[in-house]
This record gives structure tokens, C-alpha cells and sequence, in this order.
């Protein structure tokens, strides 16, 4: 396993268990992160707490990579199962979709979020 794909493994258990400082340890500080609820993007560890522990109040995410492979423009794209359930923990999605990393200096520099080609 190469070491990018530890990493994001690393990111997204601590993520699906709920370890925010863990997770954040896999980011760069200046990491850019897409608001999968409302839009746009959160800067930085701050940002990303503050956004992370709003949206577990309201659901339960949980993304589990699937398929873990750089693209030709030096990205990583992880193809992720993402099961959002709410907090009665009924399913309101369960689907297939990619994120595109960047990484810098074995730390996630940045992500965003696109569906999955079929």
C-alpha cells in the first residue's frame, strides 16, 4: 500500500470514528475543504472542527473508501461508499461518489468532492 493510500485511510477512519484531531492530523494546516452541506469550502483545522462537529449534530455521516488510485494530473481519487444516515439513524443517502485530493509534503492539502462517472 503506498503511502498516500495509508493516509487516507488514516483520515477516514479517524473521520467515521469521530476523532477530529486525528483526522486533522493527516491535513495540511492551510487545508482547503469542501462544505458538502452548504456549499463552498472551510480553510484550515479551525474551520474544519467547527464545520465537522455542526454537521455530526444534524447527521451521521460515514465514507468508507472503496478504490484508492492517482489520476494523471498527480491527484489522488478516492471512489467512497458515503451512507448519510440522520440521527435516528435512518438512510436519507447511500451512494457512490469520488474525492480528488491533493497532497503536499504527506499531508492532505486540499479536497473536493465530484459523482462518480458511470
Amino acid at each position: 500500500m503506498d503511502k498516500n493510500t495509508v493516509l487516507l485511510k488514516k483520515a477516514y477512519y479517524a473521520f467515521n470514528t469521530r476523532n477530529i484531531d486525528n483526522a486533522l492530523a493527516t491535513m495540511h494546516p492551510d487545508v482547503k475543504w469542501p462544505n458538502g452541506q452548504d456549499g463552498g469550502f472551510v480553510n484550515g483545522h479551525d474551520e474544519i472542527r467547527s464545520y465537522w462537529t455542526r454537521q455530526w449534530g444534524m447527521i451521521d455521516p460515514d465514507v468508507e473508501p472503496v478504490q484508492i488510485a492517482a489520476d494523471a494530473n498527480g491527484n489522488v481519487v478516492a471512489d467512497v461508499r458515503q451512507v448519510i444516515r440522520d440521527l435516528h439513524e435512518n438512510v436519507i443517502s447511500d451512494e457512490i461518489i469520488q474525492h480528488v485530493y491533493s497532497i503536499e509534503n504527506g499531508l492532505i492539502k486540499n479536497m473536493h468532492i465530484q459523482h462518480k462517472a458511470i
